[in-house]
């Protein structure tokens, strides 16, 4: 079966939508899942499914940690070879000084218009840097993500959902769902 990673939006950072990792796993379990494992706490579950990533199995887990939790979390799925690509593709790779924990992916729950990857394209805050493809965004955030204006115009230029993992947890993610395939 193949290795899926499903990023949950917006659990386990202020006091609301609260959920412990091992309920998570449970809930995977539950659903039908294979090796459920999460990395840290903020909503990272690698996963085998017979069912192949579709808009169906993000409803049916959307569905399980609403009833599960109490509360909906957006989830953002990617394959293996998806998460290969992202990590090939990476525009900060090889250059120096690029600190793993101030670079972000912003994972989108579909691919984005041509119209929001132009409106994207076009912000800049000095000193954030970003790159755009059709399914993610990466953003280096060389002061830091606390300090950015970017983020506020983000959230005006962009339709979809989406969710950010760092760096370093795209890359230890990725290596799970190498485990695990």
């Amino acid at each position: 079966m193949p290795a899926l990673a499903a990023f949950l939006r917006g659990i386990n950072v202020g006091p609301h939508k609260r959920m412990k990792m091992d309920a998570l796993r449970k809930l995977f379990a539950d659903l039908g899942f294979e090796d459920a494992t999460t990395y840290l706490q903020s909503g990272n579950v690698v996963f085998q499914s017979a069912e192949p990533s579709s808009p169906k199995l993000v409803r049916q887990i959307e569905e399980g940690i609403e009833q599960a939790f109490g509360f909906r979390s957006e989830v953002i799925l990617r394959t293996a070879e998806q998460m290969r690509e992202v990590v090939d593709a990476n525009p900060f790779a090889g250059r120096d000084g690029i600190e793993p924990s101030k670079l972000l992916v912003l994972f989108f729950a579909t691919p984005i218009s041509a119209e929001e990857k132009r409106a994207v394209q076009q912000f800049y805050a000095d000193p954030e840097e970003i790159a755009v493809r059709d399914s993610e965004l990466y953003i280096y955030y060389p002061s830091g993500i606390g300090r950015s204006k970017l983020d506020g115009k983000l959230g005006k230029a962009l339709k979809t959902s989406a969710t950010g993992r760092n760096w370093n947890s795209v890359v230890n993610v990725l290596a799970l769902m190498s485990k695990t395939a």
